[in-house]
């Protein structure tokens, strides 16, 4: 697939987000210690779901899946930053930025599906409480997550099959540090005006459906539990997932928005503070023990 273009580039060197040494060492540090509360706080939400059957539940696999992209486009991304802010080395291969490219937007198309999903998991929690368990079902749970992952990799496929063959003859520097398709295609040697409006509407479809389904369900929401009692309304929006907008306005911000997920489900969730509590005793029994 990459040999079939006509480049004569085999790699791209990142600009990166300072030329200061100064600012770079900041930078090393400041992403150093976000990346390790992003695979620490994200793993403690899959383990805790995962081994307390109190939480067993739609809202939580979904939860949990929602973490595990979130640790694996952080990882796609700040290790290769952190890197080349330490070694000074700051290219990738032409392979390496064509497979970066594919699987953050396998991701990214996955991330803002799923998010749909819980959606419509707390729209049927709130519109059909005495049937939630029926319709969402393991199976039906397991559909949306499936369905989350084929519409990420479809997105994925047919924005490479825009680019893919374009010709790159330099220069060669991407001013990021990471690969990402604008970047890519505005490096090629040939118009990309028509390839950069056909990606972007590939993009914008996935984006703006994805946000329009969220806005909608929301809205449905709310007006339902305001008809119900003002105080329910307060326990509505404190269980939304507040970061939703944020990832869909900011899903290539990946230093901050991993860390929101499991600080919003375990600092503001009483089940989750609940669950810690339970495996934290049964640790410290079977320790003792």
């Amino acid at each position: 697939m990459y040999e079939a273009n006509d480049s004569s580039v085999s790699q791209f060197v990142f600009l990166g987000l300072s030329t200061s040494r100064p600012v770079q060492n900041f930078l090393l540090a400041f992403s150093t210690v976000f990346y390790v509360t992003i695979v620490l706080g994200n793993l403690f939400v899959v383990f805790t779901v995962t081994f307390d059957p109190h939480l067993h539940s739609p809202m939580y696999f979904l939860l949990t899946n929602l973490s595990f992209i979130d640790l694996c486009l952080s990882t796609l991304t700040v290790p290769k930053m952190i890197s080349d802010l330490y070694s000074g080395h700051k290219t990738i291969s032409f392979q390496g930025c064509v497979t970066q490219i594919f699987v953050l937007h396998t991701l990214g198309g996955s991330e803002m599906v799923l998010l749909t999903a819980m959606a419509l998991d707390r729209y049927v929690a709130v519109w059909k409480p005495l049937h939630y368990l029926t319709i969402m079902s393991p199976r039906v749970c397991l559909l949306l997550l499936c369905g989350a992952w084929a519409t990420g990799l479809i997105h994925s496929v047919v924005q490479l099959a825009f680019v893919v063959h374009l010709p790159f003859c330099g220069p060669n520097e991407i001013d990021s540090f990471y690969c990402d398709l604008p970047w890519f295609i505005k490096l090629a040697c040939t118009d990309s005006y028509r390839m950069e409006f056909m990606v972007t509407a590939n993009s914008g479809f996935i984006s703006m459906g994805t946000f329009f389904l969220l806005i909608i369900s929301y809205v449905f929401i709310l007006v339902t539990v305001w008809r119900r009692s003002s105080c329910g309304l307060r326990e509505a929006l404190s269980a939304l997932p507040a970061h939703h907008l944020d990832k869909f306005l900011a899903i290539l911000d990946f230093l901050v928005t991993p860390i929101l997920n499991p600080a919003i489900y375990t600092l503001r969730n009483k089940e989750m503070k609940t669950a810690v509590r339970r495996l934290s005793s049964q640790f410290l029994s079977w320790k003792i023990s």
